[in-house]
């Protein structure tokens, strides 16, 4: 690995008997000397040197991207709803850029990035993203003088994955195992009845769920909403009872999804533990039921297109989601029962025959009138 850039510093020259200012430049190894053999004099050189070099805009130069997103996962990632995906995206940007400076992010270092991650484009993309961000953040925290474009692949397309009720109660037997019966078919549920997003339902609290009033708040008390929009949702029929029955098993404060484990403090006594992971029991339900591509956030995809095949408007649809912007809803609209509708009654009119110029068509229409 190569020697870390530490940045500007003093080095005493004893051939010269002064000391110098050293740097590293575009790789190279730069030297200025400061012609005084005294440290105090020395130092106060070296301050001036760095004034000049900030107030002439070379900061992109010497930060070191591991400080940036060493700042911005220590400063900025506590304040955010998602904050493990951060140090995740952290963890794996770190080895390859970590020694790189600000400078030296370019479209070709992007893109040697995605092509050593060995990872899909949205996870690169999701990645690259998190570096934007700390630079930008950076920037904003007045330790670089200009942000700086971060290149990102392409978005993959949108999936269309969505379940039809008989692959979704497929999904709910195969998920009914001794290990998992008590909360994997419940997180599918409100996940099909409600459209919630998988952390959202995972930290689900009883205090959030109004079983009298039939309306869920999956937002909790105190957490500030983000773009991933977390709305207040009426319970539907389908899910009261299921919700019901398990309130039974849980506790006013406890999490939702839950398993009993045996309590290790209190022998003979059990205790509820929140699963904070699910993807392994979910894919091993997926696997019974031979769905194939099928993860947690396709069961918010067929709570949306359940909801628009029904009819249900997209605007209603999208706050069911808690989408802020409605283009997002927009990706369902082929789903509902009236889409072009208007196109294809188009097609049925007088005179829409294939093959036809407008000018037969007026032809034909004086001839009968």
């Amino acid at each position: 690995m190569p020697k870390r850039n530490t940045g500007p510093r003093l080095e005493w020259r004893g051939e010269r008997g002064c000391f110098e200012i050293v740097w590293f430049e575009r790789g190279a190894r730069r030297r200025r000397s400061t012609g005084t053999s005294d440290g105090r004099e020395a130092e106060k050189l070296f301050q001036e040197f760095l004034a000049s070099r900030n107030e002439s805009g070379n900061r992109q130069a010497e930060r070191l991207i591991a400080d940036v997103l060493r700042h911005y996962g220590e400063e900025r990632a506590p304040n955010v709803a998602d904050s493990a995906r951060i140090g995740y995206a952290i963890a794996a940007l770190t080895p390859f850029w970590g020694e790189k400076t600000v400078s030296e992010v370019t479209e070709q270092t992007c893109r040697e990035y995605a092509a050593q991650r060995s990872a899909a484009p949205g996870t690169v993309a999701r990645e690259l993203a998190t570096l934007s961000a700390a630079i930008n953040y950076d920037w904003k925290a007045n330790r670089l003088d200009s942000p700086r474009p971060v290149w990102k692949p392409s978005a993959p397309p949108q999936k269309d994955r969505w379940l039809t009720r008989e692959e979704a109660a497929a999904l709910l037997r195969a998920s009914r195992t001794q290990k998992a019966r008590s909360y994997l078919p419940l997180f599918i549920l409100i996940g099909l009845y409600t459209g919630a997003r998988k952390e959202a339902i995972l930290s689900l609290r009883w205090g959030q769920v109004d079983l009298t009033a039939g309306r869920i708040n999956f937002n909790p008390p105190g957490r500030a909403q983000t773009a991933k929009g977390r709305p207040i949702v009426r319970i539907p029929r389908q899910l009261m009872t299921f919700l019901r029955l398990a309130r039974r098993r849980g506790t006013a404060t406890g999490f939702v999804i839950h398993r009993t484990v045996a309590d290790a403090r209190h022998p003979g006594e059990t205790r509820q533990v929140r699963i904070a992971n699910i993807r392994h029991g979910f894919a091993a339900a997926v696997d019974r039921a031979k769905l194939g591509d099928v993860t947690p956030h396709t069961l918010r995809h067929t709570a949306a297109t359940w909801l628009t095949q029904s009819g249900v408007i997209l605007e209603k649809v999208g706050a069911q989601l808690g989408h802020r912007d409605p283009r997002t809803t927009k990706i369902y609209e082929h789903h509902a029962p009236d889409y072009l509708d208007d196109v294809v009654e188009g097609y049925r009119r007088p005179g829409a025959v294939m093959g036809q110029s407008r000018a037969e068509q007026k032809g034909k229409q004086g001839k009968v009138g």
